[in-house]
């Protein structure tokens, strides 16, 4: 019994590196994989929005649509014949959660409304701290980073874009993500 009631004692000391770890998913794309660490501390709503979403596998199949060199990527909202899946309400803004748009991030994108980010998401491929929120200026969330697979975020980053009307920067060859999975974290 003594030492049954050691070992209780002992399991929340076991289990506290576990509870600290972020969580991770991998993108699956056409040309190589990005494993993303989340910030679930910083942006709560936002990394639970992004999580149903790959949970859901509603980003299997999409594609980057936008790619501007020295920018950033951008995807999780249209497939290769540039049309939009329906999505889920918006998320709130969490763009003063004191992280950076810095090279290697993954923000949300929205529209001109900050609280209109859905299921699109962006990578920056250089750090863009212009993308930050500032007081009464709110910004680009930012909820994960990548920690793996930078160098396919740089390819991506380098292909060939064209104009599909409306669209500009989409990719000559569409990249896709082919498929979106939670993994286990480190």
């Amino acid at each position: 019994m003594k030492r049954t009631t050691r070992l209780l004692a002992l399991l929340p000391l076991m289990l506290a590196p576990l509870a600290q770890a972020e969580e991770q998913v991998s993108l699956e794309t056409s040309m190589g994989n990005i494993q993303i660490e989340l910030y679930a501390d910083e942006a709560p709503k936002t990394v639970a929005n992004f999580l149903e979403y790959v949970n859901s596998g509603y980003y299997d199949g999409l594609i980057f649509h936008r790619v501007i060199p020295g920018f950033m990527i951008q995807g999780g909202g249209m497939n290769a014949a540039m049309q939009t899946k329906p999505n889920r309400p918006p998320v709130e803004n969490e763009s003063d959660n004191g992280l950076s748009n810095e090279r290697g991030t993954l923000a949300m994108a929205r529209t001109r409304d900050p609280d209109s980010a859905d299921s699109q998401f962006f990578i920056n491929t250089v750090n863009n701290s212009r993308l930050d929120g500032m007081p009464g200026k709110p910004g680009y969330t930012v909820f994960g980073k990548v920690v793996s697979g930078m160098d396919v975020v740089d390819r991506i980053g380098g292909v060939d874009t064209t104009t599909r009307a409306p669209f500009r920067d989409v990719p000559v060859t569409p990249v896709v993500i082919e498929k979106a999975v939670v993994i286990s974290t480190p």
